[in-house]
């Protein structure tokens, strides 16, 4: 489902003469339907680079992104959109919405985007909600209001509003109690149930051990720097 094969990435900073910055080097992992892979690596070992490669928000100098035959390194950018509508979803740490939309309307978005009814994706948004702890007399208000807790909570529920085949996960345990941590586990178990093909970044190490297969080290990746 995501093959990722020879990937390399380098940043030039023009604000400084134009030097150039090599990240990452034939970085090549793959996951199948139904497992969940963590990436690991010291900080600024380029996990969050990769990631965002992977959903189309950093090209790569170097290499393919496969996700569902879909080469994302070389995709137009309507491909990608449409990757990112029905096939791939992303969870990351912080959430960006339109402001004064229902939070109930911010969590059904990505199931109304592929075509469902209304009143089915409203009915499974205010599900996850519940599920996920956001008070109901939150719902009709706008996320941007909320703690950072909440809009976290809000974020999760909004990335597994729909049933990706795939997914990437940023963090999707940091900072939530433990109540709301193990919500969120069992979604991801879900996923993998029902077939999700997963990359995550887990600091949560005992999150990582119950939810992912196997770690994929991208120090491995980085390159010597002369």
């Amino acid at each position: 489902m995501i093959q990722i094969e020879n990937v390399s990435k380098h940043f030039t900073l023009h604000n400084q003469g134009g030097a150039v910055i090599p990240v990452m080097q034939d970085a090549s992992l793959s996951v199948a339907p139904g497992e969940c892979v963590a990436l690991v690596g010291q900080s600024g070992a380029g996990k969050s680079t990769l990631m965002r490669m992977i959903y189309g928000n950093y090209l790569s100098q170097a290499g393919r992104i496969l996700v569902d035959g879909v080469d994302v390194a070389n995709a137009e950018p309507r491909e990608i959109l449409e990757l990112r509508r029905t096939t791939l979803g992303y969870v990351s740490q912080f959430l960006r919405v339109v402001p004064r939309v229902p939070t109930v309307d911010v969590v059904a978005e990505p199931s109304l985007n592929t075509g469902n009814d209304v009143d089915q994706a409203r009915s499974h948004a205010r599900s996850l909600l519940s599920r996920l702890n956001i008070p109901e007399r939150l719902w009709a208000l706008s996320p941007t209001t909320f703690s950072g807790g909440e809009q976290q909570r809000v974020n999760i529920a909004r990335g597994f509003a729909y049933d990706y085949p795939a997914m990437l996960l940023d963090e999707p345990t940091a900072s939530l109690d433990a109540i709301n941590r193990e919500v969120v586990l069992s979604l991801i178990e879900e996923a993998k149930e029902r077939g999700a093909a997963i990359i995550g970044i887990f600091h949560d190490e005992a999150a990582r051990a119950r939810v992912c297969e196997r770690e994929v080290d991208v120090s491995a990746f980085t390159p010597e720097v002369a």
